[in-house]
């Protein structure tokens, strides 16, 4: 069942009512403290929130969703020379390596502006350094709001050193990359003679997935990284799995009505895992539209791929054991690419017993 999100608003002091997003003023009307509560509050029961005031520069936006729908507008053969995906690269309905698939067009970039300026080569030959200043300037003001919301996180959470969050994805060699999908209104128009919309296999996924109806743009899952910060135009299709509001423990899809002057920012399962559960990557999918074509641009903020995740000590406790064994980014990437899309990665991390100590070794 797919349910319209009740209005968006911003958050009272007590917990969220069901079916409630969560909008967060990010110029803290309230007061820094104030703020980094509601941060904690939306994180830890949705996973999810709506950031407004945020202070990301509309122009900074513009000239991203411009360079991105120039790219794709041309012709299917030089789209193609910016690919495959490696994962990095341009690619078309395939998700992965796994058999996910979906009704779109992408761009997958490491956010390193060095390596931005390599594929600019061939996503811009006219003008290359047009798409890496678009690029770049968009991916530090993105970063730059990503840092504030995990620093206002460690605060609320009473970290002792609060910026533990964003020292992980600040790093020089950190793993973070931008995201551009393009869902074009016609979805035929990315498929081949005789391709079908679902094989057999995906037809739970792709036509029944949790009452859906419509086309799956892009499937269900959760974000591996630390946090994703999505942004998108004023075409609707993301949803969110949230807890249903009829009282009988289950989920339901909640859609996410669109704002393209806002930003959709979510848990991801490496944050999960930093804060031992307490604060929550949640599922989504995106729908495509059968009359407008949406953009969104998403930007992963990952950790070094050496970096070691695990649990910070004010998250255990005697009442809340590790419930996650250290682990390596690089070790939970290639977990992240041996699964499907809707695998629930972190399953295979769970601590069990006193195995801490060896895994801590090993990770």
């Amino acid at each position: 069942m797919v349910v319209p999100s009740a209005a968006s608003r911003e958050m009272a002091p007590e917990s969220l009512p069901l079916g409630i997003i969560p909008t967060v003023d990010m110029s803290a009307p309230s007061g820094r403290g104030e703020l980094a509560r509601r941060l904690v509050r939306a994180c830890a029961e949705r996973g999810f929130f709506k950031a407004v005031n945020h202070g990301v520069p509309a122009r900074a936006a513009a000239r991203l969703d411009a360079a991105a729908s120039a790219f794709f507008a041309r012709p299917a053969q030089a789209k193609q020379a910016a690919g495959p995906p490696d994962p990095l690269g341009y690619g078309s309905r395939n998700i992965g390596a796994n058999g996910d698939v979906g009704e779109l067009e992408y761009l997958i970039l490491h956010a390193d502006p060095a390596a931005v300026a390599r594929k600019a080569r061939v996503i811009d030959a006219e003008d290359p350094s047009r798409f890496s200043i678009a690029v770049n300037e968009y991916v530090d003001a993105v970063r730059r709001l990503a840092c504030r919301v995990l620093d206002l996180l460690g605060e609320g959470l009473g970290l002792r050193d609060p910026t533990s969050f964003s020292r992980l994805i600040s790093a020089v060699d950190s793993d973070s990359l931008l995201r551009i999908n393009h869902y074009p209104t016609s979805a035929a128009a990315l498929r081949g003679p005789g391709d079908r919309s679902c094989t057999a296999e995906d037809a739970k996924s792709c036509n029944s997935n949790g009452g859906a109806k419509g086309t799956i743009g892009f499937g269900e899952h959760t974000d591996p990284q630390i946090l994703s910060v999505l942004r998108a135009n004023d075409v609707d299709g993301l949803q969110v799995l949230l807890p249903d509001g009829r009282g009988g423990g289950g989920d339901e899809w909640v859609q996410v009505p669109a704002d393209p002057a806002a930003f959709f920012i979510n848990v991801g399962d490496l944050l999960q895992a930093l804060t031992n559960g307490r604060l929550v990557s949640i599922r989504h999918r995106v729908m495509a539209s059968t009359s407008r074509p949406r953009l969104s641009t998403i930007y992963f903020a990952a950790p070094p791929l050496h970096a070691r995740i695990s649990a910070l000590p004010e998250t255990v406790s005697a009442g809340t054991p590790r419930r996650y064994r250290p682990f390596t980014w690089a070790k939970y990437k290639k977990a992240m690419y041996a699964h499907r899309l809707s695998h629930n990665r972190l399953d295979l991390f769970h601590a069990s017993g006193d195995d801490d100590a060896a895994d801590d070794e090993h990770s």
